[in-house]
């Protein structure tokens, strides 16, 4: 009786102690006076032991699967570790499949390694910088497109609109060295504006960015394929299907994770911009020698009329495209080696040195060569040509831009997945797109921005003039957006040097915001209203995949009395081993424990993950409050689900080989049919897993949401 008391004492129980064994055991039983018996957890045998016959007749040896074999390793008591066995393929087709995603993709990652996977400076400005250097091959051509419709004379104005839209990069990029400074952990516009401006505002510039996200990906790759088609006239009408093929090929090199697309994508920047480069020194000094462009053989035809005001900022915009992507390294700051703030805020100066300088460079050397626009050879490759000639070097520049102007999608490729899954995280978007690959990629965001430009492509056939209208909009408004945010963030911070820091951001958001009212207004009619009318329906779509989860977790959240609930249900008075698999910890999981406990009273919750940290917070608010269930820890490094799942259903099989195991699976149900696709929950996934298996049951309990 003493031991009983001392029992009730340490758990705080003011009852009446029991008088009779028989008693204590029913309120053991019934956990009337909370006096639940602490389970222990499963132990699984994790040494995959077998009888093997000897070579004498009725000898028999057990033969020991060595520690490289097993499937599970104990990490500590209740906590297993998924070992790289678990990768191996289990069957012909199985093994076919792994052989071909090894090629494409790679050998997986753990998420351990993840801080192996950041830049340096270097592969950083070719990953994020490949885009808005890239611009610098069409930007100029896009000003002069705009002025020739008035005739020739009109070229002469885009020096000074050159010379505006450089001044605005500057400042643009000054204002980006003090966001990642304030912001390291990364989100850009995103995050800036929602944090400091609110959510809507925070929306439509993760919006307005996503939509130019596509867009540089349809844009870029258009344009590089019309620098082979310029080079190469005969493949004019395949631009199509070789554009297609260039997006799917960084598809699957940013599958491969972004140390490994920064080693494959390096190359081309680096190549662009030393013969960028060397083309502007040595056209500076043949203009200095008197050379002349020669005519293009199908210029394309001048106009007449007054250069009026509205065709001066018509061309203004349009030349703007010279800033598309100077956001990226903003988004992308957790991706930078350690001091990550300083190593972004360094390479944003490098890329505004460089890009000012070949945008203007070449701006300059197309006045003074008396270069037209002209319908199947762009800006570039004419410059290009009355440098260098029809020598080597002139198409090594036209496959340097070919190959700059793909891989500059790259940037998008590494951007798009990091905001779809910060936003995801934030309650925005689906949770998928929260997912690491193998690599540890992002790969649902990967994925969905190949589907999204390859879409774009073949509607507007791969047609860089006809995409560039779309384009200026949607990134202005996010920089207009995050410069306002960084300017209130000032407002509110004590720093040292705030004032200063406020007056560059302030000056950016009314550079950026008065590009943004000038694009719109004279780009609309050529297709800007289409972004104009995606922003908001996008917004729209966020909001409300918002407040579905809200209304999610409000519904599942676990409510005063439920865990007293749970303990006043009886268990069963089978011995049977049932496993639970759980994701945490709410009313689904707990109306699924209810039901295991009233089948047996030797029931295990199993919690799959590859965050000890988040698990060991999961164990503990668990054990404070469900005293006869235990919960196993299975760390799995390689973001796996099912296969380290069933590798402990087999474990605890082998421990108790006669002993039938029931696997109960939590899932709550949608109230509407789309809304399941905004959940990842592997009760199907473990369902199909566990069908064929023998000697397992496997019941489903389903939690109804409204």
């Amino acid at each position: 009786m003493a031991k009983t008391s001392e029992k009730e004492t340490s758990i705080g129980v003011d009852h009446e102690a029991p008088s009779s064994p028989g008693e204590l055991k029913d309120l053991e039983r019934y956990g009337r006076y909370r006096v639940p018996r602490r389970q222990e957890p499963l132990r699984p045998d994790l040494q995959l032991s077998e009888f093997r016959r000897g070579l004498k007749p009725g000898s028999r040896y057990v033969r020991i699967t060595p520690s490289s074999q097993q499937t599970l390793k104990r990490m500590a008591p209740a906590h297993l570790q998924a070992t790289a066995v678990l990768l191996r393929p289990q069957n012909l087709l199985d093994s076919l499949w792994t052989g071909l995603r090894r090629v494409l993709v790679g050998t997986p990652l753990t998420t351990s390694q993840a801080i192996h996977e950041r830049l340096d400076k270097v592969g950083a400005l070719a990953i994020f910088s490949a885009d808005v250097i890239s611009s610098t091959a069409y930007a100029t051509e896009e000003i002069l497109l705009v002025l020739i419709l008035v005739g020739t004379g009109a070229l002469n104005a885009s020096l000074p609109i050159a010379a505006v839209i450089t001044a605005l990069l500057i400042v643009v990029a000054f204002s980006y060295r003090q966001t990642v400074r304030a912001y390291p952990s990364g989100g850009g516009s995103y995050t800036v504006a929602r944090e400091n401006l609110g959510t809507f505002p925070g929306l439509t510039a993760a919006s307005a960015l996503m939509i130019d996200y596509v867009l540089t990906v349809a844009v870029s790759t258009s344009a590089g394929i019309a620098a082979v088609t310029s080079a190469v006239p005969g493949l004019y009408h395949e631009r199509l299907e070789m554009a297609l093929a260039a997006v799917w090929i960084i598809v699957i090199g940013n599958l491969r994770g972004i140390r490994d697309s920064g080693k494959i994508f390096a190359f081309p920047t680096y190549l662009f911009i030393f013969t960028f480069a060397a083309m502007l020194v040595t056209g500076f000094v043949r203009y200095a020698m008197g050379v002349e462009a020669p005519p293009p053989s199908e210029p394309i035809a001048a106009g007449t009329g007054a250069l009026t005001l509205f065709l001066v900022l018509r061309a203004f915009s349009s030349g703007c495209s010279a800033l598309t992507g100077m956001e990226a390294i903003a988004n992308g700051v957790p991706a930078f080696k350690a001091p990550e703030s300083k190593n972004a805020a360094t390479t944003i100066a490098w890329m505004a040195v460089i890009i000012a300088s070949f945008f203007l460079g070449l701006t300059i050397l197309a006045h003074v060569m008396h270069i037209q626009p002209a319908a199947q050879v762009t800006v570039i490759s004419q410059v290009g040509r009355t440098v260098f000639g029809g020598t080597p070097p002139y198409y090594v520049l036209q496959a340097a831009t070919m190959l700059i102007l793909i891989m500059a999608s790259n940037t998008s490729f590494a951007d798009f997945p990091r905001l779809a899954s910060i936003m995801a995280r934030d309650g925005f978007l689906p949770r998928h797109m929260m997912f690491r690959g193998d690599r540890l990629a992002f790969s649902a965001g990967i994925l969905v921005l190949g589907v999204l430009a390859s879409g774009l492509l073949i509607l507007f056939k791969a047609d860089t003039h006809r995409l560039i209208p779309l384009y200026a909009v949607g990134v202005f408004l996010s920089f207009t957006l995050s410069q306002s945010g960084m300017v209130v963030h000032w407002l509110r911070s004590q720093e040292a040097g705030r004032r200063r820091s406020m007056i560059i951001n302030g000056i950016g958001a009314i550079g950026t915001g008065i590009v943004v009212v000038i694009a719109a207004s004279t780009k609309f009619t050529h297709g800007a209203w289409i972004v104009l009318l995606a922003i908001p329906i996008l917004v729209a779509m966020c909001v409300q995949i918002g407040r579905h989860y809200r209304r999610v977790a409000q519904q599942l959240e676990i409510r005063e009395g439920d865990f007293d609930e749970l303990q006043t249900t009886p268990p069963g008075g089978s011995s049977e081993t049932v496993i639970v698999p759980v994701e945490g910890l709410d009313r689904s999981v707990l109306r699924t424990i209810e039901y295991a406990r009233s089948l047996s009273r030797n029931v295990t919750a199993v919690y799959i993950t590859d965050d000890v940290q988040e698990a060991e917070a999961l164990r503990g608010e668990w054990e404070e409050n469900i005293f006869d269930v235990p919960i196993v820890i299975v760390e799995s490094p390689y973001r796996a689900l099912v296969a380290p799942f069933l590798a402990y259903v087999d474990a605890v099989d082998r421990a108790s080989p006669r002993s039938r195991i029931t696997v109960v699976l939590p899932e709550f149900v949608p109230a509407h049919p789309w809304q399941s696709l905004l959940h990842n929950q592997p009760a199907a996934r473990l369902r199909r897993s566990l069908k064929r298996r023998p000697n397992t049951a496997v019941a489903n309990v389903l939690y109804q949401l409204r």
